[in-house]
């Protein structure tokens, strides 16, 4: 077994949440685990999407043409294929195979995400997530800015038993700390083991948590609570470790361990914008249609 550090309480498995297929973009098909109807959000997080894994068809690939975000910050994380973005503010740049992209879009801006040329013509295997993570009532209208971070820049760790590897994109793990930097404390991991494999991940107990399984599947929490593939796993805020096992004895588990400290403030969302007065979201709207996010020149 893996452990990070001397056992302290274990949390819990507060609930556990099904994906739905959903359209975006150009008609993008993704599991959404939240927001929907039984679960809006997830206190700092506000939507958590899966694209793929699919098998892209030469010509057949989408993307998400030219709109805009204030208020809070996308991450986007590539795990197979390649990405173009332009945004409002002149930047453009590539996403391949294991890159990340932590977008603070502040008090906004317009950006597209597409597939690369290249890619489009030829098609190929195509698999990517995207967060949001909401920012403080200080932070909403700062400027926008990006952290692109190729995969060879992101911190990997393993354990002493070489069961388990972890991606580290926020946070820490291991004793291995992320390249990122955030507005406020957020953990975001990506972690395989192996068959038989258990972490236990040290997680602050001030954190919301939530794991999501990206490949099959998983025993969870203090009273391991089954999860599998495509499933959002809350854990609750009763202890400082989260542990997750492996209980096949054949194939990898590949899931995502998010966490952060809850904002507790206002949230009013409507589409590409998070403030949190009404009044706020009108404002984004008129700064939007009046063109202060800018445009993108291709």
């Amino acid at each position: 077994m893996a452990t990070l550090h001397l056992s302290k309480e274990r949390r819990t498995v507060a609930g556990i949440i099904s994906s739905v297929e959903t359209l975006e973009g150009e008609g993008i098909v993704v599991r959404r685990p939240f927001p929907k109807s039984t679960f809006s959000d997830f206190d700092p997080f506000l939507l958590l999407d899966e694209l793929g894994p699919v098998e892209v068809a030469p010509g057949q690939a989408k993307g998400a043409p030219d709109h805009p975000h204030r208020g809070f910050e996308t991450v986007t994380y590539l795990l197979q294929g390649r990405l173009e973005h332009k945004d409002s503010l002149g930047h453009t740049g590539r996403l391949n195979s294991g890159d990340v992209q932590w977008m603070t879009a502040g008090s906004g801006i317009v950006h597209s995400e597409m597939p690369e040329r290249e890619f489009a013509r030829t098609g190929g295997r195509l698999h990517a997530l995207q967060l949001w993570v909401n920012l403080p009532q200080r932070s909403k209208l700062m400027p926008p800015h990006y952290q692109d971070i190729p995969a060879e820049r992101i911190p990997t760790a393993r354990s002493h038993d070489g069961l388990v590897v972890v991606k580290v994109i926020a946070g820490s793990a291991f004793g291995v700390n992320a390249a990122i930097e955030t507005q406020t404390p957020i953990m975001y991991l990506h972690l395989t083991l192996k068959p038989g494999a258990t972490v236990v991940q040290p997680v602050p107990r001030d954190y919301n948590a939530f794991a999501y399984v990206l490949e099959g599947e998983g025993a969870f929490g203090a009273d391991s609570e089954r999860g599998e593939d495509g499933k959002m796993v809350l854990f609750a805020q009763d202890g400082e470790e989260v542990a997750i096992a492996n209980s096949s004895t054949e194939e990898p588990l590949e899931v995502l361990l998010i966490g952060g400290v809850p904002l507790n403030e206002p949230v009013v969302r409507y589409g590409p914008f998070v403030m949190n007065t009404e009044a706020e979201i009108e404002q984004a709207f008129a700064d939007y249609h009046n063109g202060r996010m800018g445009t993108i020149n291709v």
